[in-house]
Formats: structure tokens, sequence, C-alpha cells
């Protein structure tokens, strides 16, 4: 089952009881304006949310507060720009590639995990069309990860959901997933993406929202 909620994920993750999930894999903000993201390597999306107003949202990291849910809600976690966050140490980092030609664009994006193995590498050129999110990552990446650490029967959380990238890729995969992205536009159009594969990636009773900011299919 993939839901999909347009919620706060402390308030969610607050009625949860310990280790809900088994894996939680996410990609929260960590600061444009401290990565340098106002001066260098935006595209036209990133443009787009300081125009409307949105930058606040992509300002602002984490609190300790998040950081202490999300371990008390998973057993297992994969935090994209990991980098950024003060995390425990992990030798078990993933690095993506993204095969990029321009040097003033980042070559690589790091994600932290609590797994213990070795370090990991995986190539995949991101220079697609159609994005509906400023860090929208490919499907086919979010197909990498959980093909390594998530086992047949994992129940996934992503708080901070963005393009709705992982509901495909758990879609297609057959894992249960609770996704949640707090902004209503992005949410929308997330919502759309994942019912437009999902319609015709696969022949399944189409659920209806059961109520306006839940989606669940």
């Amino acid at each position: 089952m993939i839901e999909m909620l347009n919620t706060d994920c402390m308030e969610y993750m607050a009625g949860l009881p310990d280790k809900a999930f088994e894996l939680s894999c996410v990609d929260p903000p960590y600061g444009i304006k401290q990565a340098g993201g106002q001066t260098g390597g935006q595209g036209k999306l990133k443009k787009r949310i300081f125009n409307n107003g949105k930058i606040d949202r992509w300002d602002k990291p984490p609190t300790k507060k998040y950081w202490k849910e999300l371990f008390r809600v998973s057993k297992n976690q994969i935090v994209w720009g990991g980098n950024y966050f003060p995390l425990p140490p992990s030798r078990c980092v993933v690095v993506w590639d993204k095969v990029q030609p321009w040097e003033n664009f980042s070559q690589i994006e790091i994600a932290w995990t609590s797994f213990d193995g070795p370090a990991q590498l995986y190539k995949l050129d991101n220079r697609t069309g159609g994005k509906i999110h400023p860090t929208q990552k490919p499907v086919a990446l979010y197909k990498w990860l959980l093909s390594r650490y998530a086992k047949p029967g994992d129940k996934i959380l992503d708080t901070h959901g963005g393009s709705g990238s992982i509901c495909i890729a758990c879609h297609d995969l057959g894992y249960d997933l609770t996704w949640m992205e707090l902004d209503a536009d992005y949410y929308k159009a997330a919502v759309a993406r994942y019912q437009n594969h999902a319609a015709q990636g696969t022949l399944f009773d189409q659920a209806e929202l059961t109520r306006s900011n839940v989606w669940k299919a």
C-alpha cells in the first residue's frame, strides 16, 4: 500500500509507536543559503522557489527533535544530504554519482545510512526533464537503494516526500510506504505523478482519496 499524506511529519511521528517502520528513507532540507543554493548551481525550479516565497521551507534544516523521532520510529535509516547533518559516524554511506558534465553543478550526492557495510557508489545520469521538485531524484535510484537495504515485507517511511519518486519505486517493487509532504503544491503534483504511473503500469482497483490530504492505493 502506498499512503501519501499532506501533513507535518513531526505531528505524524508523534503518534507512532517505537520502531513502527523497518526503514526510513528521507531527504530533509539542509538549508539552501548555507549550501550556496542562492548563488550558484540553481536551476529554474529553485529560482521559482525563491520567487514564490517558498524559501523558508528550504532554509530550515531538521531540528534535534526530528532526528530523535526519526530514529525512534524506524529501525534503520537512509538520509540524503547526510553530510550536512549531525549524524553518528557511518562507514556505509551511499554516493550517487550524477554523471554531471558541468563543473559548477554538484557532481555527487551523499546519503548517510545506519547500516553496517561497505560504502556504495551508484552512477546515474540525472539530466532528465519534467521535474516537479528542486531535489527530485530518479525512481531508478530509489529502486537501487531498496534492492540493497530493504527486505520483503518491510514498511518504509519518507518524511520529506518531495516529488514522490520513492512512491513509484515502492509501488513497482511491492513495498508498503507511508510518504508525506507538507507543501500542498508539491503534494498535489506528486500524487498526480504517482497516480499516472500506477494507472499506466499495473491493473489495480484505484482507491479514492479518503480525505483531501490523504491518498492511498
